[in-house]
C-alpha cells in the first residue's frame, strides 16, 4: 500500500478532478467512502430526483473550506492536504468500508483528525477506482489553529505498513528516505505518449550513474556524459567554480520547446555534484599513469585481464560486508560501480540480466550509514579498467573471466543483503537479493560453454587420476556441502581444474583448502562452480580451459593485485544510451 502526499491551495479544483471521468476515462463511479463526520454531501451519488452534481460539489467545497475562510489570513497558503493511497496490483479489492477505515487511520496517524478530537480538520475520501482512494483535507482545525503535521509522510508510511499486516495485503519494505525520486504521473504519461520505454528521469539516472562508474576526475565524468549524447549544463558560482550540473535528454522538451533539465540531486541523492566530488576526492586520479600499448593494435586479451583483476578485488571487498568495518558502505558504492562497468561492457548474451542487476543494486548502495575513512581506489580502478578495456566478446577467455567475476559478485551481493538486513535496511536488503538473482541468471549464461569444456576434460582424465582428485575433494569439502550436490558427475569440472593446477606445479590439496578458506560457501548455489573459479584464479589458470595457460606464481598463495593499480591511459569507450534498446525493468 503506497501513500503519496501533496499539498495545494485549490479545494474546488482537486474535487473537480477527483469527480471527473479522468483524462482517459479511468475514473469509474467516483464517490465518497468516508468523511470527517460521515454526513458530507457526495457529488458522485445522488438519490433525490432534483440531485445536481455541480451544486452538491459546491456544497462540499464550502463545507471543507469553512474553517479556512474563518481563519482568514492565519490560514496556510497551501491549505489542501492531498494523499492518494494505492494497493498493490496483486492485492484483493478492498470494500468501501475498508477504505473508510484506511482513510480514518491515516488522517489520525498524521494528526489531521485524531480519533475523539472534535476540533480535527475536515476531510473526505473519494474512490474512483478499485485499487485506490484520494484523501482531501483542509489544514485548519475547528479551533482555527493549524494541525501539527511534522513528518506526515513517514507517519503515513508507517501506518500503511500496519494496515497491510492487519488486512492481509502485500507488505512493502519500509523505506529510510534514501531512495531515488520516482517519476511523477505526468512524466509517466508523457513517456507513454512519446513512445519512450520509461520516463526521462529514469533514463538519465542510469546514464549519469554509468558515466560516473570508474571516472577518475570531474572533467572525465562530464566528458563521458556528453559522449553519451546527453545535454549537460554546469552551474557555476560567481567565482567561476562549478557548484552543480543539470542534464537533459535530446528531444525531451516542454511546451515552450525548451529542454527539460534535471539536476543531479533530483535524479538520486548520491548524484549531486558535492557527493560525486566526495567519491572522486581520494581516488584513482592520484595514481601514476600506466604504460600504454602504442602499437595501435587492439588488445583482445585486455577485457579478460581486467575481469580477472576485478574478481580478486571484489573477493577482498566481501569480508568487509561481514564485519562492522567502517569501510563497508563505501564498498557497496564501489560494487555498484563495478556492476555498472560490467553491464556496459558485457556481451549481448548477458547484457539484459547484468543491466537489471546494476539497476537493482543501485538501491543497495544508499543508506544513512556513512563511511568516514574509506579507500575505494582499488574497486573503482577495477571498474575503470573494465570500461577502458571495452566490450567483451563473451567467447573464450573473456567469457570465462566474466563467469569467474559473476560467481564472486553473487556472493558479494548476498553479503550486502546480510549487511543491510542486520541494520534494518529492508529495501536495500531486498534490492541486494534481487541483484543476486539477476547475477545468477547471467552467470549461467556466461558459464555454460567454459563449464561444459571443463566437465569434458574431467571425464577424459585417466581413471586413477580422477579417483585421486575426487578423494581430495571429498576430504576437503564439509559433509553438508558434499550432500548438497557434490556427486561424481558434478566433480568433473573441479577434478579437471585440480589436475591442471597440479600440472602447473601446485599442490592440489593445499590449493583446494586455500580456495575453501577464502570465503564462506553456505550461500553458494553450486559449491563446485565457486571453487572451480577460485582455483583457476589462485593457480593463474585460464578461465576458459581451451586457452593457453597463464604462467603461475610460485607456490599456492593468492596472486597479489595492487590496490594502486595504474589507471589506463587509452580513451574510454563512449557510452551510448538509447532507451529503445535498453533491457526491460524487472
Amino acid at each position: 500500500m503506497v501513500p503519496k502526499i501533496r499539498r495545494g491551495s485549490r479545494t474546488h479544483g482537486l474535487l473537480v478532478y477527483l469527480y471527473s471521468p479522468g483524462k482517459r476515462d479511468e475514473h469509474i463511479d467516483p464517490h465518497l467512502v468516508g468523511s470527517w463526520d460521515g454526513f458530507a454531501p457526495d457529488p458522485g451519488r445522488g438519490t433525490s430526483p432534483d440531485f445536481d452534481a455541480k451544486v452538491t460539489l459546491a456544497r462540499l467545497v464550502a463545507a471543507l473550506d469553512l474553517r479556512v475562510k474563518q481563519a482568514g489570513t492565519t490560514a496556510p497558503a497551501e491549505h489542501v492536504w492531498h494523499c492518494s493511497v494505492r494497493t498493490d496490483p496483486g492485492d484483493r479489492n478492498l470494500t468501501d468500508a475498508e477504505w473508510n477505515t484506511v482513510a480514518r487511520r491515516l488522517v489520525h496517524a498524521v494528526n489531521l483528525a485524531p480519533e475523539g478530537d472534535p476540533d480535527g480538520c475536515r476531510w473526505v475520501a473519494v474512490r474512483h477506482a478499485d485499487d485506490h482512494i484520494h484523501i482531501l483535507a483542509t489544514m485548519v482545525r475547528g479551533d482555527l489553529r493549524r494541525p501539527r503535521m511534522n513528518y506526515d509522510f513517514k507517519k503515513a508510511q508507517a501506518e500503511c505498513r500496519r494496515i497491510e499486516k492487519e488486512m492481509g495485503l502485500r507488505r512493502l519494505k519500509p523505506g529510510d528516505g534514501t531512495g531515488a525520486k520516482t517519476p511523477t504521473s505526468a512524466e509517466r504519461f508523457k513517456a507513454e505518449r512519446t513512445g519512450r520505454g520509461e520516463p526521462p528521469r529514469e533514463t538519465l539516472r542510469e546514464a549519469v550513474r554509468q558515466a560516473l562508474a570508474g571516472a577518475a576526475t570531474e572533467e572525465e565524468f562530464f566528458a563521458r556524459l556528453r559522449e553519451a549524447g546527453l545535454r549537460v549544463k554546469v552551474r557555476n558560482a560567481p567565482s567561476g567554480d562549478a557548484i552543480g550540473y543539470n542534464v537533459a535528454l535530446p528531444g525531451d522538451r516542454n511546451r515552450k520547446g525548451e529542454p527539460i533539465w534535471f539536476p543531479g540531486s533530483k535524479l538520486a541523492p548520491d548524484l549531486s555534484l558535492p557527493k560525486i566530488r566526495r567519491r572522486l576526492a581520494d581516488d584513482i586520479a592520484k595514481q601514476t599513469t600506466a604504460s600504454a600499448d602504442t602499437s595501435g593494435r587492439p588488445d583482445w586479451s585486455r577485457p579478460a585481464r581486467e575481469r580477472r583483476t576485478a574478481t580478486g578485488i571484489a573477493e577482498r571487498a566481501a569480508p568487509l560486508l561481514d564485519s562492522d568495518d567502517d569501510e563497508a558502505p563505501a564498498q557497496l558504492v564501489g560494487i555498484g560501480e563495478l556492476l555498472d562497468a560490467v553491464a556496459q561492457t558485457s556481451p549481448a548474451a548477458t547484457r539484459t540480466e547484468l543491466g537489471a542487476a546494476a539497476r537493482a543494486f543501485e538501491r543497495a548502495t544508499r543508506s544513512h550509514v556513512r563511511a568516514e575513512h574509506a579507500d575505494t581506489r582499488a574497486i573503482r580502478s577495477a571498474a575503470r579498467g573494465i570500461i577502458h578495456a571495452g566490450t567483451a566478446l563473451g567467447r573464450g577467455e573473456d567469457g570465462g573471466t566474466t563467469a569467474m567475476l559473476l560467481s564472486t559478485l553473487i556472493l558479494v551481493t548476498l553479503a550486502a543483503a546480510r549487511w543491510h538486513s542486520a541494520r534494518g535496511h529492508a529495501q536495500q536488503a531486498h534490492a541486494s537479493r534481487q541483484t543476486a538473482e539477476h547475477l545468477r541468471t547471467a552467470y549461467h549464461q556466461a558459464a555454460t560453454t567454459p563449464m561444459r569444456a571443463l566437465r569434458d576434460q574431467g571425464r577424459a582424465l585417466p581413471e586413477a587420476e580422477r579417483r585421486t582428485h575426487e578423494a581430495t575433494i571429498r576430504a576437503a569439502l564439509p559433509e553438508q556441502q558434499r550432500d548438497a550436490g557434490s556427486t561424481s558427475a558434478k566433480n568433473d569440472a573441479l577434478a579437471a581444474t585440480l589436475a591442471q593446477a597440479e600440472q602447473a606445479g601446485h599442490d592440489p590439496k593445499t590449493l583446494l583448502q586455500q580456495a575453501i578458506d577464502m570465503r564462506e560457501l553456505d550461500t553458494a548455489e553450486d559449491v563446485n562452480d565457486v571453487l572451480v573459479w577460485r582455483l583457476r584464479r589462485l593457480a593463474q589458470l585460464p578461465a576458459h580451459p581451451d586457452e593457453a595457460p597463464r604462467r603461475p606464481h610460485a607456490g599456492t598463495s593468492q596472486p597479489k593485485t595492487s590496490t594502486n593499480r595504474s589507471a589506463p591511459t587509452i580513451a574510454a569507450r563512449p557510452i551510448t544510451f538509447d532507451p529503445r534498446n535498453r533491457p526491460p525493468r524487472r
